[in-house]
């Protein structure tokens, strides 16, 4: 049984208020984590929007080593855990000739894409202490210009999943995780900026990329775990067009003592979660006239892994990935000077 839940309106890019469309949810999803669920807005220039999961696999081909290898016909949610670890779902198109199913699905007025173009995923670790994983998919990711020229391009691949995660204690939101490129960055939840109704945290997609953060603007990722105004490697963000996740997820329990996932509404295809390889195209050699390689930058790189690859069962905020976790209590920092002092309200994990 599904139950719908709306929560405030949906105010457009144009200042134009909308009637918000139902956040519909399998019962048993608890309630706060849809009420405290991040919105997303999209770079008004970006043209690789949110792509459904579904449409991605249609156009695929299971590879390794760049040889297709056996595989169920059709492919789909299913059955894609029937592949190995070593695969790569290629791209049957050059994606350099921008075919237009990786350019995904533009939301609507209400902030709603059509199909399955996000997975929300709940970690209940007991004593009240809850993980909510918010998964984005996205079919392509441009990586961004070096030193703003065209002609210098690197990180580009099929395939994108990027995340947000809420985490809880006994219902109420404590801090918010937003994925960006190595690592990321972690907020009080009282810091993050809200949506129109004053309780859904907003996460910025940034153009191409989809890196994932707290404020909008220009980010130079040059450093993980910084966030400085500008840089070699520049992310852009804006508040231009709106998307609610919410609106086409599916939802998971996940229990990290099996490694195990359970559809809340008992239906849902499951078994591509356990899916271990890779949701692109591997990296281009150098033989291959669209790859350029230098100083180990690849302008094309492999396709990630899903979402089972993403620390599901983390104790700290942040993926245990050997660095500082710090728990920023302000929006900053947004420079150098800033970024390298510890806030008095700031919390460290190690």
């Amino acid at each position: 049984m599904f139950c719908g839940k709306v929560f405030g309106l949906v105010v457009l890019a144009t200042g134009v208020v909308s009637a918000p469309a139902k956040r519909q949810a399998p019962s048993g999803v608890p309630d706060y984590v849809l009420k405290y669920a991040p919105v997303v807005y999209l770079h008004g220039q970006d043209p690789y929007f949110p792509s459904d999961l579904n449409t991605h696999l249609s156009h695929i081909t299971p590879k390794v080593n760049f040889n297709g290898v056996s595989a169920p016909n059709p492919l789909g949610l299913n059955n894609l855990d029937q592949l190995g670890g070593d695969v790569y779902l290629t791209s049957n198109d050059d994606v350099t000739t921008n075919p237009a199913w990786i350019k995904g699905v533009r939301p609507d007025s209400n902030g709603k894409t059509e199909g399955t173009t996000a997975v929300v995923i709940v970690n209940d670790k007991g004593n009240g202490n809850v993980d909510a994983f918010y998964m984005y998919f996205y079919t392509y990711n441009w990586g961004g210009e070096v030193l703003g020229l065209r002609s210098l391009n690197f990180g580009n691949h099929v395939g994108d999943w990027e995340h947000t995660m809420v985490r809880f204690s006994n219902g109420q939101p404590q801090y918010v995780w937003y994925s960006q490129h190595a690592n990321g960055q972690a907020f009080k939840y009282s810091t993050t900026e809200k949506h129109t109704d004053n309780l859904r945290p907003i996460a910025y997609s940034a153009n191409g990329s989809h890196a994932n953060y707290a404020i909008d603007g220009t980010h130079d990722h040059t450093i993980p775990n910084f966030n400085l105004p500008g840089g070699v490697l520049e992310d852009k963000t804006a508040k231009n067009i709106f998307w609610d996740p919410l609106l086409s997820s599916l939802f998971y329990r996940f229990d990290a003592p099996s490694n195990s996932f359970t559809a809340y509404d008992g239906k849902s295809p499951v078994n591509w979660l356990n899916f271990m390889g890779h949701w692109g195209d591997q990296e281009y050699p150098t033989s291959d006239k669209r790859q350029v390689k230098i100083f180990g930058q690849a302008k094309f790189s492999s396709g990630p892994t899903g979402p089972r690859d993403k620390q599901l069962g983390r104790n700290n905020v942040c993926p245990d990935n050997g660095k500082v976790c710090i728990l920023r209590s302000i929006l900053v920092p947004r420079n150098a000077e800033v970024d390298a002092q510890l806030f008095a309200d700031d919390v460290v994990q190690r």
